[in-house]
C-alpha cells in the first residue's frame, strides 16, 4: 500500500478540471468559514494541521512521508474526545461536499456530452450503430425488441447517512447549478453564496449519527425517492433516445415522417425493499402488504400527474382532430358511467375529445389511488387500452406528432411502471422452509416463523388478486443446494392456499462456490418437478436462476469466485439451449468490489459467452442505489450503459471473441483459481481468525450502526465467517483500508501462472481477466499499507499481519507488471485522480478511527464510562466520513 502507488497528489490536482477545482476550492473554503465561525480559528487550524500533515504522508520521500504520518497520529493522540469528534466530523463534512461537487461535474459533462454531433461510447445509439454494424440492422432491431434491462433495489446496510444529510447534500448540489446559470447578475450570484454557506452550516450542523434504526417501511419510503424524482422520467426519455437511435434521428429533427415508436418498454424494477425476510425478522407478512400499498401508492401518484398533464396539452378540436369511434365509444361509456365526472370534464374542454379522454384516464387512475371502486380502474392494462385508442385516434386523423409525441412517454411509464411500480421480490433462507414442512409434517401447532412462512404466501396471493401476477410472483431461495429446496416452497404454497391458484416463480439463488459447481445438476431436478414443468408452460419455457456475488467471494476469495460465476454462466447458458428454455440470470451484486460492484456495463461485456443474450438483471444495493440513480443525467446515463452493453454482448461477433478467449485462457484460470484459492483459504481458515478479525476492523461498530433493518450477522456470535453476512465482511475491511475482498489472493494466482507476456496478453484479449484487474486495481489503489498496519496490529498476531501485507505487494507488484502501469490507475485518469486526492483526507478519519477503536478493544476504557460512549462515537462518525470518502465500500 505505497504511498505513491496511486502518483502525485499534486499532478492529480493539476489535472483536476478548472470547473471541478473551482468548485471543490468554494465548498472547502465556505466549510472552513462555517468552521471558524462555529469553533473559533482554533478548530479550524486543527483540521489544517491534521490535512497538512496526511497530505505530507504520501510525499515521495520516504523518511518525510513517515515522519508526517507518525506526528498525524501523535496530534490526534493530543485531542481531547471532543476535539476528535469535531475535526472527525469536519472531514467526513467536506467529503460530502467533494462527493456533491463531483457528482454534480458528472452532471454537467454528461450534459455537455449530449450536444455532441456524434454517438457516445456507453449510449443506446451507439450501440444500435455498433450492432448494424457487426451484425446488420435487422440484428440490431431484433435485439432491441427482446431487450430487457431488470434492476432490483435492495436494502442492505451500507447507506450509512442520514437521510437529512442526503438532503442537505442535495441542496448544496442544486446550489451549485444554480452557480453554473450564466443569467446570474452580481447580486444573485451573492445570493446564492449566501445560500451556499447556509447549507454548509447546516449539514455541518445536523447530527451525523440516526438515533434509531430504520425499520423496512422507512427503506421503503427512501427508496421511493429515486422512482419519484428520477426513474419515473427518466425511464421513458432513455427509450426515446433509443428510437431516435434506430430511426436514425430524423423524427426529432422535424425532417422526416413521425412514425410509430419501435422501442419496446424495457426497463422492469423490481424490489427486495419489504420483501427479503433472510436473516431479517423485521420483514414480515404485513411489511411486505404495506410495502406494495407504498409503492402503489407513489406511481398511481406519478401517473395521475402525467395523465393529468398530457390531457391538457392535447387542446386540438374535434374539427381538424376528429376521433376515431373508439374514443367516441369511450367517451359515451364514461358518460353513461359516471355524468357528473364527464360533465365537468366535457364543460371545460369542448369540442377537445381526445383530452376529455385522457384527462378521465387521469380521474380513473386517482380513483384507483383510492380504491373508489365505482371509478376505478381494474388493472394497468385497461388504462394502457383507453390510452392506445386516443393514441390510434391521433394518428388516423393525421396528428402523428400528438399521437407518438408526449403520449407515448406516458404509454411506455405504463408498460415500464404498471400499478405496482416494483415487482416485489419475496427472498427466505431454504433452512426455513425445510423448518417450515416438518412442523407441518409433526401435525402440531405451529410456530410463529412458520405461520408467518405461510402468511408470506397468502400476502403474495393478495397482492396478485389486486395488481396482477407480475406484481410479486418470484420467491428467491437462499442457499439452494438441491430441487428440494424448490419443492419445499411449492409444498408451502399448497397448504397456504389450500390449492388456490398462485403464480409462483421460485427461484434458486447460489452463493456458494459448492453450491455454484453444482447448480447445473440442480437444475437437472428442478425442471422435473411437475410445478417447474407447469410454469415453464405457462411462460414459455422461461425460467430464473440467481448468482451469489457476495457469499460466493467471501467463501472462496475474489479470485475464485470471480472464475466459478463465469463457469457457473457457461455452463447454466449451456444447458439452457439443450433444455430450450429461456433463463435469465439474476447477479446478486453489491457495490463494493468485494461483492460483484464495478461499473454494471463492463460487468456485462465480461459474463460468459451466451449467458446475457438480450436480459440482464441485477440487484441495485445499499448507496449504489442513490449513486445510480439519483440524479436524472447519471441514472440516464447508467441504463443507458448498461442496455448498451446487454446489446453489443449479444451479438454474435463479441459471443465469439468471449468464447474464443475463455478457450485460450483457460489454462490461465486454472493456474489462478488453484493458487488464490490456497492463498484465500490459508488465511481465512488460520485458527482464529474469525475473532481476530473482529478485533481489527470495526465489525461490532458497524453492527452497531442504526443503518440499515436487516442485523449484520446471522447469529449472535462470530465462530465462523460463515455467521457473518458478506456485507459487513467486506465493510469493516473497506474500514480498516486494507481493501481484502477485493484483491485478497490474486497475487499469488498471477505468480503461480509466471508468464507475464501470457498474463498480459490475457489482459488485452479476454473480458473478464481485464475487468477482474481493473476492479483489483480500483481496491488496491483505495487501501493503505501504512494505515492497515495499524490496523492490523491491534490484534496481537504479527504472523497474520505479515501474511495480509505481503500478500498485498505480491499483488501490487503483478497487477502493475501485467497492466504496464507505472502506479495504480494510471490509464484511468478521472479515477486515479480522485483516488489520489481523497486519499489523504481519508487517512484524516482513518488515524482517528484507529485511536477510537484502539481505546476500545485495549480496554483503555471503562466499560459504561462516558470515555467508551465517546470513544464508540468517534468510531462511528469516522465510519461515516471513511465510507463517504472511499464510495462503493459496502
Amino acid at each position: 500500500m505505497a504511498a505513491t502507488a496511486t502518483g502525485s497528489r499534486e499532478a492529480a490536482r493539476f489535472e483536476m478540471p478548472e470547473r471541478l477545482r473551482a468548485d471543490v476550492r468554494q465548498l472547502g473554503d465556505a466549510l472552513g468559514q462555517v468552521l471558524r465561525e462555529y469553533g473559533g480559528n482554533g478548530l479550524l487550524a486543527d483540521v489544517e494541521r491534521l490535512r497538512e500533515l496526511t497530505i505530507a504522508s504520501h510525499h515521495e520521500d520516504q523518511t518525510v512521508a513517515d515522519d508526517a504520518a507518525t506526528q498525524a497520529e501523535q496530534l490526534v493522540a493530543s485531542w481531547t474526545l471532543e476535539r476528535a469528534d469535531e475535526v472527525a466530523r469536519a472531514f467526513t463534512v467536506y467529503f460530502h461536499l467533494v462527493n456533491a461537487a463531483e457528482e454534480y461535474h458528472r452532471v454537467r459533462s454528461l450534459r455537455a456530452g449530449d450536444r455532441a454531433d456524434h454517438p457516445l461510447a456507453g449510449t443506446v445509439a451507439k450501440a444500435v450503430e455498433d450492432v448494424a454494424r457487426l451484425a446488420g440492422q435487422d440484428k440490431a432491431k431484433h435485439l432491441l425488441d427482446g431487450l430487457e434491462f431488470r434492476p432490483v433495489l435492495t436494502a442492505h446496510p451500507t447507506e450509512a447517512r442520514r437521510r437529512a444529510i442526503v438532503t442537505a447534500i442535495r441542496r448544496i448540489a442544486g446550489l451549485l447549478e444554480r452557480r453554473d446559470d450564466p443569467r446570474l447578475g452580481a447580486s444573485e450570484d451573492a445570493e446564492t453564496h449566501r445560500m451556499l454557506l447556509e447549507q454548509i452550516d447546516v449539514l455541518w450542523r445536523t447530527e451525523p449519527l440516526r438515533v434509531d434504526r430504520p425499520g423496512p417501511l422507512d427503506e421503503v419510503r427512501t427508496a421511493m425517492s429515486a422512482f419519484d424524482d428520477v426513474l419515473f422520467h427518466v425511464v421513458p426519455q432513455v427509450y426515446r433516445r433509443a428510437e431516435m437511435a434506430l430511426s436514425g434521428g430524423d423524427a426529432a429533427a422535424g425532417t422526416g415522417p413521425v412514425a410509430a415508436p419501435q422501442v419496446p418498454a424495457f426497463v422492469r424494477l423490481g424490489s427486495w425493499i419489504g420483501g427479503d425476510r433472510d436473516g431479517n425478522p423485521n420483514v414480515t407478512s404485513a411489511i411486505t402488504r404495506q410495502a406494495m400499498a407504498i409503492q402503489s401508492d407513489h406511481v398511481l401518484s406519478a401517473l395521475e400527474a402525467a395523465c393529468t398533464r398530457v390531457g391538457r396539452g392535447l387542446t386540438l378540436d374535434a374539427a381538424n382532430t376528429p376521433a376515431s369511434p373508439e374514443v367516441r365509444r369511450m367517451l359515451a361509456d364514461a358518460e353513461s358511467a359516471q355524468p357528473d365526472a364527464y360533465t365537468e370534464l366535457a364543460s371545460r374542454s369542448p369540442n377537445e375529445p381526445h383530452r376529455i379522454a385522457v384527462l378521465y384516464a387521469a380521474a380513473r387512475v386517482g380513483a384507483t389511488r383510492r380504491r373508489d371502486a365505482d371509478l376505478s380502474y381494474g388493472t394497468a392494462a385497461e388504462l394502457l387500452a383507453d390510452l392506445r385508442a386516443v393514441q390510434g385516434s391521433l394518428a388516423e386523423a393525421g396528428a402523428a406528432r400528438q399521437a407518438y409525441g408526449e403520449l407515448q412517454g406516458l404509454i411506455w411509464q405504463v408498460e415500464s411502471f404498471g400499478f405496482h411500480l416494483a415487482e416485489l421480490e419475496v427472498r427466505q433462507h431454504s433452512a426455513v422452509h425445510k423448518a417450515a414442512l416438518d412442523e407441518i409434517a409433526a401435525g402440531g401447532e405451529l410456530s410463529e416463523r412458520t405461520e408467518e412462512v405461510l402468511a408470506t404466501i397468502r400476502v403474495m396471493a393478495q397482492i396478485q388478486a389486486r395488481f396482477g401476477p407480475d406484481a410479486c410472483r418470484r420467491y428467491v431461495v437462499s442457499f439452494t443446494q438441491s430441487a428440494d429446496d424448490v419443492a419445499a416452497v411449492h409444498a408451502l404454497a399448497r397448504h397456504a392456499l389450500d390449492g388456490r391458484p398462485l403464480a409462483l416463480d421460485v427461484v434458486p439463488l447460489f452463493e456458494t462456490g459448492a453450491d455454484l459447481a453444482a447448480c447445473v445438476d440442480i437444475l437437472d431436478e428442478v425442471v422435473e418437478l411437475p410445478q417447474t414443468k407447469a410454469r415453464l408452460d405457462t411462460t414459455g419455457r422461461r425460467l430464473e436462476v440467481m448468482l451469489g456475488y457476495s457469499d460466493s467471494a467471501k467463501d472462496v476469495g475474489p479470485v475464485s469466485a470471480t472464475l466459478a460465476l463465469y463457469d457457473a454462466q457457461a455452463r447454466l447458458t449451456a444447458w439452457a439451449r439443450s433444455h430450450e428454455v429461456t433463463l435469465t440470470m439474476f447477479h446478486g451484486r453489491g457495490g463494493a468490489l468485494g461483492r460483484g460492484g464495478g461499473p454494471a456495463n463492463r460487468a456485462v461485456l465480461a459474463q460468459a459467452p451466451g449467458s446475457v443474450d438480450g436480459r440482464f438483471k441485477l440487484t441495485e444495493q445499499g448507496e449504489v442505489i442513490f449513486a445510480r440513480y439519483g440524479d436524472p443525467a447519471i441514472a440516464r446515463r447508467h441504463i443507458e450503459q448498461v442496455a448498451s452493453a446487454v446489446l453489443l454482448a449479444s451479438t454474435p461477433a463479441v459471443e465469439e471473441r468471449a468464447r474464443a478467449a475463455a478457450v485460450d485462457f483457460a489454462s490461465v484460470a486454472a493456474m489462478l483459481d488453484e493458487a488464490a484459492r490456497e492463498a484465500y483459504h490459508a488465511l481465512v481458515r488460520t485458527d482464529g481468525f474469525p475473532d481476530w478479525f473482529a478485533r481489527v476492523t470495526p465489525l461490532e461498530e458497524v453492527g452497531s450502526l442504526p443503518i440499515g433493518s436487516r442485523p449484520a450477522r446471522r447469529g449472535l456470535t462470530v465462530s465462523s465467517l460463515d455467521d457473518l453476512r458478506a456485507i459487513p465482511w467486506v465493510f469493516s475491511w473497506s474500514q480498516t483500508r486494507v481493501t481484502l475482498p477485493g484483491w485478497y489472493g490474486l497475487g499469488s494466482g498471477l505468480a503461480a501462472v509466471g508468464d507475464l507476456e501470457l498474463l498480459r496478453r490475457a489482459y488485452a484479449e479476454w473480458p473478464l481477466f481485464t475487468v477482474m484487474m481493473e476492479n483489483a486495481e480500483m481496491s488496491l489503489a483505495k487501501s493503505d499499507r501504512r494505515i492497515a498496519a495499524r490496523y492490523l496490529a491491534l490484534g496481537d498476531r504479527p504472523e497474520l499481519t505479515e501474511r495480509i501485507l505481503d500478500e498485498h505487494a505480491l499483488t501490487t507488484r503483478w497487477v502493475l507488471d501485467v497492466t504496464g502501469h507505472s502506479r495504480l490507475l494510471e490509464d484511468r485518469h478521472v479515477l486515479g485522480r480522485a483516488v489520489a486526492l481523497r486519499n489523504p483526507y481519508v487517512d484524516a478519519l482513518s488515524y482517528l478511527q484507529v485511536r477510537a477503536l484502539r481505546a476500545l478493544r485495549r480496554d483503555e476504557v471503562e466499560s459504561g464510562s462516558a470515555a467508551e460512549a465517546a470513544n464508540r462515537r468517534l468510531l462511528q462518525i469516522s465510519v461515516n466520513g471513511v465510507a463517504a470518502g472511499l464510495q462503493n465500500t459496502g
